[in-house]
């Protein structure tokens, strides 16, 4: 059964950090971009950040630039999230999602929905005091 699972969510006070987490299985990782994506309440789901297979490049949302860092293990067949000097802005659920390098094509494609195959259920993350 494919299956990604997103772990390391939770309540975090402004200027803190947090670590996701998005582990797959029923698959391997190797083969495909893995996007991170959020939702706030009441706003639309955004793409934040994405790797390319083998590391080759990353994209961030600009509001999350050099506080954010994508990574990717594959021998562990997980993709992580380090998220720094948070802010209230940045809450939302996290949910993480993998797609076929063949769907890729632009830069642009790789923080938009359609080119990704599989989705997580996500992990809440809340910034407050």
């Amino acid at each position: 059964q494919v299956q990604l699972v997103e772990s390391g969510g939770g309540l975090v006070q402004p200027g803190g950090s947090l670590r996701l987490s998005c582990a797959a299985s029923g698959f391997t990782l190797d083969h495909y971009v893995i996007g991170w994506f959020r939702q706030a309440p009441g706003k639309e789901r955004e793409g934040v950040s994405s790797i390319d297979i083998s590391d080759r490049d990353t994209y961030y949302l600009h509001s999350v630039e050099g506080r954010f860092t994508i990574s990717r293990d594959d021998a562990k067949n997980t993709v992580y999230l380090q998220m720094n000097s948070l802010s209230p802005e940045d809450t939302a659920v996290y949910v993480c999602a993998a797609g076929r390098g063949t769907h890729f094509h632009y830069a642009s494609d790789y923080l938009g929905f359609r080119p990704y195959d599989y989705w997580g259920q996500g992990t809440q993350v809340t910034v407050s005091s």
